[in-house]
């Protein structure tokens, strides 16, 4: 147990990925085989690291960080920051979901690799993500979260720019056509190094002006050093809003993702809509909150609003897709503004539907882009209006397109339900000092996009599933899911019917830390 309790796994948890990488970079390019088992086994023994974690997680103490690293561990001694790290019940499920989308994503490549065909530095590459997805969560100094929340940067950057989509796009308002897959990456980049940077600004005025001197997370929390900042907290909240913001994304600040995602190769979609849509998120519950709780709840009407304009506007987007891919990113756009709503309204339930949300949405949403692509590479091609009768050619694949439409609508008894009903309800009782008006309007307009939700993706659903296949399929070999489809799949189905059944799996670790981080409010 004792490496349990001075950080050492979790600092496996994080590094191994990245040694993994570093393995698989030294491996020759034409042993395609071993590079890919030594992928597999470098992210398959962090994850079992964290599943082992979570089994010696006392649950009874949820609130309480577990598995640290000594407080006085210093880092960069200079500046008073320290190689911090440790876990509670609000980072737990989303340190166990890094793992567990990491090593389904290698197996699904297995036998699918984007081109141009190079598994050892794709491999790679999601190795290094796993190791910034891993710290990130795990982070409890700022300066540590910043650097891990920075290091997904560049891997998606060349998952995107090197293995996108080739077709041409015309960029906006320069009038330049480039690849698809050139224009999605450069966005991808601006936007989130842009959120980063304001981000950094207030951590450092945090750490300058709050008295503190410190980037620990803990000695910044409770509301001391938000007091310390005075006039400036309003601005300092701002900084960190818009850079978390942008990694969610929020509205408007989301135009990066559909372009990020309908130019990405499958698993760099199914990683960024699993995994890292949720840093921002998690940055909002783990950061935001505990250190600036006035400025949060003066922010929250902001907040909740912003996030329902995503709901309807995701909505409506996704009604008028014609591409498959695109439409997937869009309702990310608003089921995000599910899990942003449930934040906004600061109570125990409203966060507690947040984070079962993040868990739900990354299962279900990283499934859908693992169908998406997967019937790309056989249809060569995501428009909805040549894909119908595609349970007809291919059963297996439909059925789970279908279990997954119906989970990702909200589906009662499947993962999706938890979040989206826990965050309407939240708004119906917001903290004490919100305008409860104000909360239970977006509750109703949150309730329609649900409706809108059941409309895209059964709208989706009935053209890409049902009717009979077009003329121009015939002769074609469209085999149905193959083995390593199913072992990517499969777990993230059962994963969907565990956590709908008995949501304790997610709320039995989330629930005592967010009663304890709500006090913060003075509850």
């Amino acid at each position: 147990m004792s490496s349990f309790e001075n950080g050492w796994a979790l600092t496996l948890i994080v590094f191994l990925p990245l040694v993994g990488a570093a393995a698989v970079l030294a491996i020759p390019k034409a042993q395609e085989e071993a590079q890919k088992w030594t992928a597999l086994l470098f992210a398959g023994v962090s994850f079992v690291l964290s599943v082992i974690v979570a089994f010696q997680f006392d649950y009874g103490s949820a609130e309480a960080i577990q598995f640290g690293t000594r407080s006085d561990l210093t880092w960069i001694g200079v500046i008073n920051s320290n190689y911090s790290i440790g876990i509670d019940g609000i980072s737990l499920p989303l340190l166990v979901l890094s793992g567990f989308m990491t090593v389904l994503s290698i197996i699904y490549s297995w036998n699918h690799w984007p081109e141009p065909h190079n598994p050892k530095m794709f491999s790679a590459l999601i190795l290094v993500l796993a190791t910034g997805m891993n710290g990130t969560f795990v982070a409890l100094d700022l300066i540590l979260f910043f650097v891990f929340f920075e290091v997904v940067l560049l891997p998606m950057y060349f998952m995107i720019g090197i293995w996108g989509d080739r077709n041409k796009v015309t960029v906006p308002v320069l009038g330049i056509t480039t690849e698809m897959r050139l224009y999605a990456a450069i966005k991808f980049f601006l936007f989130t190094f842009l959120g980063s940077a304001l981000m950094l600004l207030g951590f450092l005025a945090l750490y300058f002006r709050s008295g503190v001197e410190s980037f620990s997370m803990a000695a910044l929390s409770g509301g001391g050093a938000e007091a310390a900042l005075g006039s400036l907290a309003v601005w300092v909240f701002a900084a960190l809003f818009i850079g978390f913001a942008v990694k969610v994304p929020m509205f408007p600040l989301h135009t990066w993702l559909p372009d990020a995602h309908t130019a990405a190769p499958t698993v760099g979609s199914v990683l960024l809509a699993a995994i890292l849509l949720k840093l921002g998120t998690y940055a909002f519950v783990r950061i935001a909150i505990p250190i600036m709780p006035e400025q949060a709840q003066n922010w929250a009407p902001v907040i909740g609003i912003l996030a329902v304009i995503g709901i309807i506007y995701g909505a409506l987007a996704c009604l008028a897709q014609t591409d498959m891919k695109r439409l997937i990113a869009f309702s990310s756009v608003a089921h995000m503004g599910f899990v942003m709503l449930g934040i906004a309204t600061m109570t125990e339930i409203g966060i507690n539907a947040a984070l079962i949300g993040m868990v739900a949405h990354g299962i279900i949403t990283g499934l859908l882009f693992f169908i998406a692509g997967s019937m790309s590479h056989r249809y060569h091609t995501r428009e909805i209006a040549r894909l119908g009768g595609n349970q007809k050619l291919m059963p297996i694949m439909g059925g789970i397109l279908g279990f997954t439409a119906m989970a990702s609508l909200g589906l009662p008894g499947l993962a999706g339900f938890w979040g989206e009903f826990g965050a309407l309800l939240s708004a119906f009782n917001p903290l004490e000092g919100l305008d409860t008006t104000l909360f239970r309007t977006l509750m109703v307009i949150g309730g329609i996009g649900t409706v809108l939700a059941a409309g895209y993706l059964l709208w989706m659903l009935q053209r890409v599933n049902f009717g009979e296949p077009s003329a121009e399929w015939e002769g074609h070999d469209l085999h149905d899911v193959d083995g390593y489809e199913l072992a990517a799949w499969v777990p993230l189905v059962v994963v969907t019917l565990a956590i709908g059944i008995y949501p304790k799996i997610v709320f039995g670790a989330t629930g005592d830390a967010v009663s304890e981080l709500v006090k913060v409010f003075g509850g």
